[in-house]
């Protein structure tokens, strides 16, 4: 596991957030519609809790995720390709839930990037539906639900 700190991100970090998002390895191919063009501004970070991931040594963005309080649901939640497998993303749901916890917040929905279902379900959310293709996402997405 990397040394890293879990930080809030703020309006000046929308660009590197919207770098890792256009540079992730599991939105090639069929999936790239979902993040074509797609940008993290500024107002989104205000509006949202988003909290970032960084190398404590050398500040480099390991990944991030998106909560919205109401109705509560992750967002957005993306790990560098670098960094998949070093625990970056455990560490990021775990902090979440602190959050969604310490917000009150009872369950966290999640409707999933089909390939990473089998991660979340790994980090304890239950499966609870299949969200049906969208303009964005021409395909059938999973639901799941963390209980927090």
């Amino acid at each position: 596991m990397t040394d890293m700190t879990i930080r809030r991100a703020e309006a000046a970090d929308a660009a590197r957030l919207t770098g890792l998002i256009r540079a992730s390895g599991a939105y090639r191919g069929e999936y790239f519609a979902m993040i074509d063009g797609y940008q993290v501004t500024p107002d989104y970070l205000a509006r949202h809790e988003v909290r970032m991931a960084v190398d404590s040594t050398d500040d480099r963005l390991l990944g991030f995720y998106a909560l919205i309080r109401e109705p509560a649901e992750l967002d957005l939640m993306f790990v560098a390709d670098e960094a998949q497998g070093l625990g970056v993303g455990r560490q990021l749901i775990a902090d979440m839930l602190d959050r969604a916890r310490a917000a009150g917040i009872t369950s966290v929905k999640v409707v999933s990037h089909p390939p990473a279902e089998r991660f979340y379900l790994r980090m304890g959310a239950e499966r609870t539906g299949t969200r049906p293709p969208q303009p964005r996402t021409p395909w059938e997405q999973p639901e799941l639900r963390f209980t927090v």
